[in-house]
């Protein structure tokens, strides 16, 4: 096991590396001059060319990737000339209410999906199971901001049930003090990851339905109730243990739509606010936030595969 995550910790720096020049390249292009970007466009020509020249905008492309690799390993994100705060410093107050919202969504996804996907299985080709098939098609083909509008429509607008706007709060404690008002995010965010995860899971747990263990279980006389538990459970669940892992970047991608929809002060709303006003910094770090968390997300998931399934060897 020590060698493999040596090795998948090794391969995972190339990746990460090569994500900075891909972000870095593709960013550049859209702006080879952040002076004009910063001062805006009715800054004369002299001062974007001074801008440029002392933040060593006008190097060549090489030199200012490096020099930014360089800042990215002693943690230096950049600043962000927009709202006059270092990049790591706004990540660092808008992260953990986007990790909150991330965890409670993917946590009830998990909950629900994995029994949802067991009955459609259990109940194959049944009213049940068509029906939730049905339902679970639907949630999956719905954007997530189309979705979110109509909870917005008819649970606060009609209804005057639920807030339409999320939680306001500075901190992660403030958010939890106010679940009312994140209600509609997390079951926005929620529904969409439910409706793929309990489609995964009815399909593996058909799978280990025909296999002969579950009919060996069942001839030794246990219950459906501890078939299901203790034999069709915990193989089922492989592939929702690689999509938890693979859902990380899904989920802060996710969180961009709903936080705006929802205007929740977290890493998405930071992201689409920058983007409208072109502060490239934050849209760097963004990105390779991205990036880590989807290196993260396999390696988690091929390693709790291995923990999970003794049929599994690491290479």
């Amino acid at each position: 096991m020590g060698v493999y995550l040596l090795r998948r910790t090794g391969v995972s720096l190339v990746v990460l590396l090569g994500i900075s020049v891909l972000v870095f390249v593709l960013l550049h292009a859209i702006s080879s001059s952040p002076g004009r970007a910063v001062l805006g466009v009715q800054a004369s020509a002299a001062s974007v060319a001074a801008f440029n020249h002392a933040h060593g905008y006008d190097r060549p492309l090489p030199l200012q990737y490096l020099s930014y690799l360089g800042s990215l390993l002693h943690g230096d994100l950049g600043y962000s000339y927009k709202l006059n705060q270092p990049v790591t410093a706004l990540l660092g107050e808008n992260a953990g209410r986007s990790a909150f919202l991330s965890a409670v969504s993917l946590v009830l996804s998990v909950v629900i999906a994995v029994p949802l996907g067991i009955l459609q299985a259990v109940k194959r080709n049944t009213v049940i199971d068509n029906s939730l098939t049905g339902l679970a098609f639907v949630l999956y083909s719905i954007p997530a901001f189309f979705l979110g509008l109509v909870l917005i429509e008819f649970f606060s607008l009609r209804l005057n049930l639920l807030p339409s706007e999320a939680s306001q709060a500075t901190t992660v404690l403030g958010v939890v003090a106010d679940p009312v008002s994140m209600i509609l995010p997390v079951v926005t965010l929620t529904a969409v990851s439910v409706a793929a995860f309990s489609r995964y899971m009815r399909s593996s747990a058909l799978d280990n339905l025909a296999q002969d263990y579950i009919r060996v279980a069942r001839a030794k006389g246990l219950t459906e109730r501890q078939v299901l538990s203790r034999h069709l459970l915990r193989n089922s669940c492989l592939p929702i243990i690689t999509l938890v892992g693979l859902s990380l970047p899904a989920l802060l991608a996710g969180n961009l739509i709903v936080e705006t929809v929802f205007n929740f002060p977290g890493l998405g709303l930071l992201f689409f606010n920058s983007l409208q006003k072109e502060d490239y910094p934050v849209l760097m770090a963004y990105s390779l936030i991205v990036g880590v968390l989807t290196v993260l997300g396999n390696l988690v998931a091929d390693v709790a595969l291995a923990f999970t399934d003794p049929r599994i060897r690491l290479h």
